[in-house]
């Protein structure tokens, strides 16, 4: 497996490969972040914060989070600097370090991406939810490359936005079988009354 070095972003969120985010960024050490990312046209990783904030001190983020490519960017009106972070591939953090301005610097072991695998008609019903959802929202998600017969795709965007506590999307992050995930989600979905 390769390992890389890459600045972090901790974030109260959870993003999965192929998922957009839109952030508005005004901390000087990301800004400088950003900003050298698009110089060198490195990528960072976005990870949720286990303990802490996300201004400030830096956080304590969960070990495994995903790195990250800007594919817009933007100034507002205000001048805060507005881009899309579009999720390439897990990583597992082996090791950190605080830089003095509190950014935090990971060595992280990147993890193969997931297969596509085709969705079992079981599931065809969270399909048209997603589809429904997606067709409900504006920017960044109309413009995104949709995959609705790959179940790791489908399932990572339901996870991604499906109102569930960000420890339970963490955990679908770290798990391994896209099929696996569809189905505790499905099951999930039931609970909350989504299906």
């Amino acid at each position: 497996m390769t390992t890389i070095a890459i600045p972090l972003f901790p974030l109260h969120t959870v993003l999965f490969p192929h998922g957009s985010l839109p952030l508005r960024i005004f901390e000087p050490r990301y800004l400088d972040m950003i900003s050298s990312c698009m110089k060198t046209g490195s990528d960072f990783g976005i990870c949720l914060i286990k303990k802490g904030t996300e201004v400030g001190k830096a956080a304590l983020t969960h070990e495994i989070g995903t790195l990250c490519e800007i594919n817009y960017f933007n100034t507002d009106s205000n001048g805060i600097l507005c881009i899309t972070a579009v999720g390439k591939q897990r990583f597992n953090i082996v090791s950190r370090q605080v830089q003095r301005d509190q950014l935090t610097i990971a060595k992280v072991q990147l993890l193969p991406n997931e297969p596509s695998l085709p969705i079992p008609d079981k599931f065809s019903p969270a399909v048209n939810m997603l589809r429904k959802l997606l067709d409900q929202l504006g920017y960044p998600y109309a413009k995104m490359d949709k995959k609705y017969d790959d179940a790791s795709w489908v399932s990572s965007r339901l996870v991604e936005l499906l109102p569930m506590k960000l420890e339970q999307k963490q955990f679908f992050l770290q798990q391994k079988k896209p099929l696996e995930r569809l189905d505790q989600l499905w099951q999930l979905m039931e609970k909350l009354n989504f299906r």
